[in-house]
C-alpha cells in the first residue's frame, strides 16, 4: 500500500497471491498518491487509475493481475518454491526468470464484486474533467439504477481531503504524458510544498484522524470542493525555492544507459 507500492511496483515482474493487497490511500489521509504513482496508475485501463488513486479502492491479487499491476500470480503456497528455482539461476538474462516465473503462473477468476467489472461505469464518470463532475457523473448512475458499489464509491470521495482530490486527478491526468523520471520529479515537489506546509495542513489533519487520535473524523481545510481555486492546486506543481534550501529531485547517473535514453525518460 502507499510507498510500500512504490517500492515494488515499477520492477519488472511484479508477483501477487491470493493474499495480496494493493491500495493508494492517500486521499483519505490528506495526501496524494506519489512515489511515481501518477506514472503507473494513468497506465492502467482506460480510466481504473482515477478510480484508484482518489478513492483508495483496494485490489487483489487477481484485479492486480487484470489490470496490470502485477505481472504474475502465484499461489502462496508456492511461493518458497518459486524462490527456490529463482536462486538457481546463474544469470543476468531476464529470460530465464521469465520462464521459471511462467512454469508458476496461474490465472484467477475475478470476484463477481470486482471493481474491475465495473470498467464501463468507472470510464465514464472518472473520465470527466473535474472532480465535481465525477461525483455527479456517479450520483447520476446511481439515480437511474441503486447500486451499493456506486454509493460506497461516492462515499469514498466525500471522505477524503478535497484539495487532495484535485491535486490527484491533475496528477494523474500529467501522468499520461509523462515518462516515470518526470513523475517522479514532480511528485517529489508536490510532496515538498505538503511538507512546507504553507498550503494546507491536510495531510497532518489526516494523520492525526486516521492514524494518531483515530476518530477518522479529519476536519479538511478547505472542506468543500467548490472552494479550492485551480490557482490553489497549480501551486502544488510549482518549484521550489533554492533559495530556501528545497531542490528538485535529482537521479544518479545510470552507467548501463545511454545518456538519450535517460534523457528521454526525465
Amino acid at each position: 500500500m502507499g510507498g510500500g507500492a512504490g517500492l515494488s511496483i515499477h520492477g519488472r515482474f511484479r508477483i501477487a497471491t491470493e493474499n495480496t493487497v494493493f491500495a493508494m490511500p492517500e486521499t483519505a489521509l490528506g495526501h496524494f498518491p506519489d512515489v511515481g504513482a501518477s506514472y503507473f496508475l494513468s497506465r492502467l485501463p482506460g480510466f481504473f487509475g482515477e478510480y484508484v488513486g482518489l478513492t483508495g479502492a483496494k485490489l487483489d491479487g487477481a484485479e492486480m493481475l487484470a489490470c496490470g499491476l502485477a505481472t504474475h500470480f502465484v499461489p502462496s503456497t508456492s511461493l518458497t518454491a518459486l524462490e527456490a528455482d529463482l536462486c538457481k539461476v546463474d544469470s543476468s538474462d531476464q529470460t530465464f526468470a521469465s520462464a521459471i516465473l511462467y512454469a508458476y503462473t496461474q490465472y484467477p477468476h475475478l470476484r463477481q464484486k470486482s471493481a474491475y467489472h465495473r470498467l464501463d461505469v468507472i470510464d465514464r464518470c472518472f473520465s470527466k474533467r473535474t472532480v465535481e463532475e465525477i461525483i455527479s457523473a456517479l450520483e447520476r448512475e446511481v439515480t437511474q439504477e441503486p447500486d451499493d458499489w456506486i454509493l460506497a464509491t461516492i462515499q469514498a470521495l466525500e471522505k477524503a481531503s478535497p484539495s487532495c482530490l484535485k491535486i490527484s486527478l491533475r496528477s494523474i491526468r500529467e501522468g499520461r504524458l509523462q515518462g516515470v523520471g518526470q513523475c517522479l520529479i514532480r511528485e517529489y515537489r508536490m510532496v515538498c510544498h505538503l511538507l512546507k506546509g504553507d498550503l494546507s495542513k491536510d495531510s497532518v489533519e489526516g494523520c492525526r484522524a486516521i492514524l494518531i487520535d483515530k476518530d477518522k473524523n479529519p476536519q479538511w481545510e478547505p472542506r468543500r470542493l467548490e472552494d479550492i481555486k485551480d490557482s490553489m492546486v497549480d501551486q502544488y506543481f510549482e518549484r521550489m525555492d533554492e533559495e530556501e534550501g528545497w531542490e528538485d529531485l535529482r537521479f544518479p547517473p545510470r552507467n548501463n544507459l545511454s545518456a538519450s535514453v535517460i534523457a528521454a525518460n526525465l
